[in-house]
């Protein structure tokens, strides 16, 4: 009964880590429409609002985030402020660099090294190593994003938070242009 009870929560473990959202790869969505600009899609004045879920699927902190894209040319800085429902404030600026065939690369303050991404049809993915401040534990986690652009322009936005390959958060929020 122990080597059945094992042999389950060891296929459960890989099931996880070897199939759904994090093994995603942008070309499933290359044919996909409307086609992610992200010179246009990430550009002015947007709003977005989320959630945070902790490792028991839990809510734990919801947000309003006020962003704001620019661009010149291939270089473009996407900066965002959030404001957690526990009233905890959080900066980020994103420093982007278009590559050729739809790839990007992406720096910020609390990304550790050089984050790497890739747009395609619809999506945006990034990936990137994330160093947590020191009141959420300082961890360091390695998070997947991926953007989902809609018809009418709404983007939502789905990242897993993972340490030692075990999924502790998730985020799902959308993100639009502000009026």
């Amino acid at each position: 009964m122990k080597y059945l009870l094992f042999t389950l929560i060891l296929f459960g473990f890989a099931a996880c880590n070897f199939t759904g959202f994090k093994t995603q790869k942008p070309k499933k969505y290359a044919g996909t429409g409307p086609k992610f600009e992200i010179t246009k899609n990430l550009n002015g004045k947007m709003l977005s609002e989320g959630v945070l879920f902790g490792p028991n699927g839990s809510v734990v902190e919801r947000f309003v985030a006020e962003m704001e894209g620019t661009w010149i040319g291939s270089l473009g800085v996407l900066s965002e402020n959030f404001t957690y429902s526990n009233g905890t404030k959080q900066s980020r600026e994103w420093q982007l660099t278009l590559l050729d065939d739809g790839k990007l690369t992406a720096t910020a303050a609390d990304v550790i090294g050089t984050a790497t991404g890739e747009v395609s049809g619809a999506t945006l993915m990034l990936k990137y190593k994330i160093q947590l401040t020191d009141a959420a534990g300082g961890y360091i986690l390695d998070v997947i994003d991926w953007i989902y652009l809609t018809e009418n322009g709404v983007m939502i936005n789905k990242s897993e938070m993972r340490k030692f390959g075990i999924k502790v958060a998730e985020l799902v929020g959308n993100i639009r242009p502000a009026k």
